[in-house]
């Protein structure tokens, strides 16, 4: 859902050309297919696409090539921190984060899984609060 949610909003800031956006899970039970019906069914709502859009699992060479990998909760946060040490190296530029981070005053500290707990609506809020102050940091970093 944060992927197509931060893909919509950096298309229409007409940001696409030079940012890039990606998700991926720490775990591979799910590598390979489309997002979760629920997720689909609210971004065909909200009129987002999520074309092309298939789970792939997160790698070491994520930390050279993205600037920020942003994560929904602290147990993601620590999974992509190992995953990470275990390929360290030189070059490495991406920063780790946690995504309510980036909502000042959030009443979460973690995004909660709608595959769980089925509440697709409130993830969505807060994906979007999440995306649009991810986007404001982009676009300060790009002026």
């Amino acid at each position: 859902m944060a992927e197509a949610v931060m893909r919509h909003l950096v298309e229409a800031e007409g940001l696409s050309h030079v940012v890039e956006v990606d998700s991926a899970g720490t775990g591979d039970w799910h590598i390979g297919k489309s997002p979760h019906e629920g997720t689909r069914k609210l971004l065909d709502e909200k009129q987002i696409s999520y074309a092309g859009m298939k789970a792939r699992q997160v790698t070491a060479n994520d930390q050279f090539d993205y600037t920020t990998i942003v994560c929904m909760d602290n147990q993601n946060y620590k999974d992509v921190q190992r995953v990470f040490k275990q390929g360290a190296g030189n070059g490495s530029r991406g920063k780790v984060i946690t995504f309510m981070s980036l909502v000042a005053g959030a009443h979460v500290t973690e995004v909660p899984d709608p595959y769980y707990t089925g509440n697709f609506e409130e993830v969505y809020e807060l994906v979007e609060q999440g995306c649009h102050a991810l986007l404001q940091q982009i676009k300060q970093q790009l002026s």
